[in-house]
């Protein structure tokens, strides 16, 4: 039987390694303006970004240490070490009070810059969570009590966002109103599908054009129980996002640095290296976890009965519509359906895990980045006994993977540019 771990790794690892902030930053740095470098970072690269542009400005550019300063705002366990810009761990997926102090102290930061500065704002995945400023009227624990119930509803990352950014002080544009007039420059790295700037940690820089009718519309939707006072802040006009006419965009640009193309790209080709056929599903797959599961088992039966050696590779961002008390994540939830539809056929192998290293789990930096499975995860399950379907229902992949010892643990990586799927079929 091949063992085909190494190279489900190896082809995981590239992925991540394709949107390293140390790989994908430098180029992209603008020169020193005339005043100071306001460095204001959010997400789970944001301190690994901050550490990269101060050996730019610091070591490559010889730039005055005093002229450099900011606030760099990670998930637990994200941090890195940096000379000048402070960094603060806060929660994830769910906000807490790091967050809200981070975010109040970044919005008072920008507000310092003056014509002559470049605030240079770096975000990644995750910046909606790290960032967290509930508008007037809306408690930090009604806030919090929202991200639950939108985690929980199965609602894809853009929907999420629309409701956030109608809620907060700083998403949704309002960052860039703070820090108005100095020259605003954001580089992102892409946790979503299609890489739209307005989603990526909800827009802090950059115009909406989602609305609050839009947000009121979602709370409707997917059925949300959220407070009276969320509601009244949804049908208050302060509230409403930072549209394209506003003058606040006159002296500000988004460019993206690194997206989860790049990544499945890398990751292809360290398939074909291998020897294997590759088809690519694309980098911004949506939809519920099981079910695109089922649809890529068949994929992989259908190739393993013609006898083709293929790679089936994926990106995206899947979502879980919670129904159960178990523990898990989004690919976590995929490989446990896949586990259930391939359990019968050997020579199938796959990995599906989180760029970032963390799939779903409690926001600590030993959460599984998600699972693999092949032939030895099959025998773990008839030995022990185990009923995927049984754990699918309870939403427990996290439990059912424990069992049979295939969970994912890599630590934080440093970036994120969503989820990476390969099933191998020999």
């Amino acid at each position: 039987m091949t063992d085909h771990r190494p190279l489900l790794r190896s082809i995981f690892d590239s992925a991540v390694a394709a949107a390293h902030p140390d790989r994908v930053l430098a180029q992209h740095l603008p020169a020193a303006p005339k005043g100071r470098v306001i460095c204001l970072a959010a997400g789970k690269a944001a301190a690994a970004l901050a550490a990269a542009a101060e050996v730019h400005y610091l070591d490559r550019l010889g730039l005055d240490p005093a002229r450099l300063s900011g606030l760099a705002t990670t998930r637990h366990g994200h941090g890195v070490p940096t000379r000048r810009i402070k960094v603060i761990e806060a929660g994830h997926p769910v906000p807490d009070e790091a967050g809200l102090k981070a975010a109040d102290e970044t919005l008072k930061l920008a507000a310092t810059a003056t014509a002559d500065d470049l605030v240079l704002v770096l975000i990644s995945g995750g910046g909606s969570a790290n960032w967290v400023a509930p508008v007037e009227g809306v408690s930090f624990a009604q806030k919090q009590q929202v991200n639950k119930a939108l985690l929980r509803s199965g609602a894809p990352i853009g929907d999420m966002n629309t409701v956030r950014k109608h809620l907060s002080r700083i998403k949704g544009g309002r960052l860039a109103r703070a820090a108005y007039p100095a020259q605003i420059i954001t580089l992102g790295i892409s946790d979503v599908p299609h890489d739209d700037p307005a989603v990526i940690a909800s827009g802090p820089t950059v115009p909406d054009a989602t609305t609050l009718a839009d947000a009121r519309a979602l709370i409707a939707r997917y059925n949300l129980t959220v407070d009276d006072a969320v509601r009244r802040a949804l049908d208050d006009p302060r509230n409403e996002s930072c549209k394209p006419d506003d003058p606040i965009f006159a002296h500000t640009s988004f460019k993206l640095i690194g997206r989860p193309r790049d990544s499945i790209d890398a990751a292809a080709l360290t398939a074909k290296q291998a020897g294997y056929e590759v088809i690519d599903l694309g980098a911004d797959l949506e939809g519920e976890a099981r079910t695109v599961a089922a649809d890529h088992a068949e994929m992989a039966l259908k190739a393993r009965a013609e006898g083709r050696r293929l790679a089936i590779l994926s990106g995206g961002e899947l979502t879980v519509t919670v129904t159960g008390n178990g523990r898990g994540g989004p690919n976590q939830e995929y490989a446990l359906a896949l586990a259930a539809k391939l359990a019968t056929t050997p020579n199938i192998a796959a990995i599906a895990a989180d760029t970032d290293g963390a799939d779903g789990g409690a926001g600590s930096p030993t959460d599984p980045a998600g699972a693999m499975i092949d032939q030895t995860t099959f025998d773990k399950m008839r030995s022990l006994g185990l009923d995927p379907a049984g754990y699918l229902l309870n939403n427990d992949a996290t439990g059912f993977f424990e069992k049979t010892g295939d969970l994912l643990i890599t630590g934080p990586t440093l970036t994120n540019v969503n989820d990476v799927r390969v099933i191998l079929v020999d």
